[in-house]
């Protein structure tokens, strides 16, 4: 079954809880929430604080990316201020087994992901071993950039084998999601669509956007 998570990275941050509560009236499945520090990554963006303040208003499963180096002193924190998944860049792990098992000792879904330069192979020991595997059809470090086309055949390799592994892994699809793309990253084999600019940033509303984009991704 297809899930939308709309990307609080593109929310109007004066206006976030409110925005929050209308994706989930509106029908979102999961909330994104991109952990940038301004190390692995150029951006800075938000923390613990954040993710326990959105646990505070809304039921919707936080799904955490942690776009950080190093994640090891962080993972407890993060999970107690109430992520449902969170999810660490391969490249910024030295012993990926290790922060798998601490994330799912904290009673956390763990994923796995990776970037768009870095060969899949990265992942593909570990997809037994875990809940979520990410794909980033953008850089990572900064939202509203353009898709990335170049990436469904990743999507479509990563589907295969999880699919023929019958592995119970959610495949999910960050970066430049909107109508004009989401039909073919489905098809592509994503369960899961990450949307930023698309839901929070649309000239029709939040709902509208959501409806629209659930729509154009699986069309009757």
């Amino acid at each position: 079954m297809l899930r939308i998570a709309p990307s609080i990275l593109s929310a109007d941050f004066a206006r976030l809880g409110q925005q929050v509560q209308e994706a989930e009236s509106a029908g979102a499945d999961w909330l994104h929430v991109d952990v940038m520090d301004g190390h692995f990554v150029p951006a800075i963006t938000f923390g613990v604080p954040i993710v326990a303040s959105l646990h505070a208003v809304t039921t919707l499963p936080l799904d955490v990316h942690l776009m950080i180096e190093p994640v090891e002193p962080h993972l407890e924190a993060f999970a107690a201020a109430g992520a449902s998944v969170i999810t660490v860049h391969v490249e910024a792990v030295r012993d990926v087994t290790a922060v798998v098992r601490r994330i799912r000792a904290l009673g956390v879904r763990a994923g796995l992901t990776l970037r768009p330069g870095t060969a899949e192979s990265a992942v593909l020991p570990y997809l037994a071993d875990v809940d979520l595997v990410l794909v980033m059809t953008v850089e990572p470090g900064k939202g509203g950039q353009p898709f990335m086309p170049e990436m469904l055949p990743r999507v479509a390799a990563l589907a295969q084998r999880i699919r023929a592994a019958r592995l119970p892994v959610d495949l999910e699809v960050d970066g430049g999601i909107g109508p004009a793309n989401a039909a073919a990253v489905v098809q592509a084999g994503a369960d899961v669509l990450v949307a930023g600019s698309a839901i929070f940033r649309s000239r029709d509303g939040i709902a509208a956007a959501l409806r629209d984009l659930r729509a154009r991704a699986a069309p009757a």
